[in-house]
């Protein structure tokens, strides 16, 4: 199982970002993916996930209305599209799958950072 998130960058408060999880065949057969979060001195946090054969998504309620998650089973890639930046969103991004529901994630891609600048 492979998974790669990329797409991260350097942006002004109130921009947007699409960030991108590329994942192996293997791994787009799994329950879901999703997207975590690390903030600098703090802990990882669950941003989001889709699960992969009904494309139902999850939010942190933190976080509904302004970041999307979606999918594209032809390119094995998953999205967050991350709109109204705000500094608090400075993080490392990471996406993780897991085989099955209420499982913890098991497998997990290197992060990619986002830095919003106020």
């Amino acid at each position: 199982v492979q998974l790669q998130a990329f797409g991260g960058g350097l942006v002004q408060a109130g921009g947007s970002l699409r960030l991108s999880c590329a994942a192996s065949e293997r791994a787009f057969s799994m329950y879901d993916l999703g997207w975590f979060r690390q903030a600098p001195g703090k802990e990882r946090e669950f941003v989001a996930a889709i699960t992969l054969r009904r494309g139902s998504s999850l939010y942190a309620d933190s976080l509904k209305g302004r970041f999307t998650i979606s999918k594209d089973n032809a390119k094995n890639t998953v999205y967050l599209q991350m709109n109204s930046l705000k500094p608090d969103d400075t993080a490392v991004y990471y996406c993780a799958g897991r085989e099955r529901i209420a499982a913890n994630y098991e497998y997990w891609g290197r992060g990619t950072q986002v830095t919003v600048s106020s």
